[in-house]
């Protein structure tokens, strides 16, 4: 993150801002110099809240208070442009705990989606570390590189981003045994394990996050038969949220549950053999080719996103990644 875009002290101009308003509607706006927010409220004028601290009211034109806030990060990954499913703040936060995600870590991302994660993994390794994020998309890849650039206040020097798939393009990006972790967002990440196996080094991390649960057993199979790994850990998370207001205490009505799987596994020492593997390896397989069948990608399914509408996405992240960019460096942009 830029020096100017530290969340904290005064709004300048070139902040990120979120207005809650009349009945909680929100707006988020970059604060640029001659710059109105304009509602069927009445006009808020950005040089109001320029110098103000953060968690002040501001009143606009027509006598209605607006709540000034910086976005927290997971406002921001929320309300983003999308070119594919953004991983969730509930699972990146564990994401970050599973995989023990680390200051000046060598982090390895695929695929990197609308940018969701790959802004929690450069916050987690810092400036130190190093994120290499594979997207199969060069669409996809353009808007994750504009919501970076959006919330960050550009493109961070120790990120960098590769369109092309990640078993042919992985060996040339990083050195055999020098990752620390590697995290795959993707359909069929049995795919890749082979090729994680190699970039990984001794001790190293694999996270999978999957949809469904045929991914899941595919995954922790494929994992078992390398023989390379530890055993694999599986897990999902769930929240539910609570109503407090006095003696008013009780569970939301609804609660954000199933989005996904986790599952990590650690690269073994060569030629390592744990020794629960050799009691497994004396065990009937609990899969068959029917089984198999039923795992490949094309059984296990994936929503398709028009061409339309991901070029839509596209222009309204970039738009969004020069407003930041040029309000950053002393020039106007547009609220977003």
């Amino acid at each position: 993150m830029t020096d100017d875009l530290q969340p904290r002290g005064p709004f300048r101009y070139g902040d990120r801002v979120q207005l809650t308003g009349p009945k909680g509607r929100m707006h988020t706006i970059t604060l640029r110099e001659g710059g109105e927010l304009h509602t069927h409220h009445g006009v808020l004028r950005h040089e109001v809240l320029v110098g103000q601290p953060d968690g002040s009211v501001a009143t606009n034109s027509g006598g209605h208070e607006y709540l000034a806030l910086r976005p927290l990060l997971r406002d921001f990954v929320m309300s983003m442009p999308r070119g594919a499913a953004i991983v969730y703040p509930k699972d990146a936060a564990q994401i970050l705990a599973a995989a023990d995600i680390f200051p000046g870590a060598t982090v390895v991302e695929a695929g990197v989606g609308s940018g969701a994660l790959s802004l929690w993994l450069l916050r987690a390794i810092g400036d130190q570390g190093r994120l290499v994020s594979f997207e199969r998309r060069g669409e996809f890849a353009e808007v994750a590189e504009a919501n970076v650039a959006t919330f960050t206040g550009g493109t961070p020097a120790n990120w960098s981003i590769v369109v092309g798939d990640l078993v042919e393009s992985l060996p040339g990006a990083v050195e055999p045994g020098t990752v620390d972790r590697v995290v795959l967002d993707m359909l069929a990440p049995w795919e890749c394990i082979d090729v994680v196996a190699d970039a990984l080094a001794p001790g190293g991390v694999v996270l999978c996050y999957v949809a469904t649960a045929t991914q899941l057993s595919r995954v922790a199979e494929y994992l078992r038969g390398t023989g390379l790994f530890t055993d694999p850990d599986a897990s999902e998370t769930m929240i539910r949220g609570w109503h407090v207001e006095g003696l008013a205490v009780r569970p939301d009505h609804r609660m954000v549950a199933h989005t996904g799987f986790l599952i990590t596994a650690r690269r073994l020492a060569p030629g390592a053999i744990p020794p629960d593997v050799r009691k497994r390896a004396l065990k009937k397989p609990s899969y068959d080719d029917a089984d198999v069948e039923i795992w490949t990608p094309g059984a296990v399914g994936d929503r398709e996103i028009t061409d339309k509408n991901l070029r839509k996405r596209v222009r309204e992240a970039q738009r969004a990644a020069r407003s930041s960019v040029s309000t950053s460096d002393g020039h106007d942009g547009d609220s977003a």
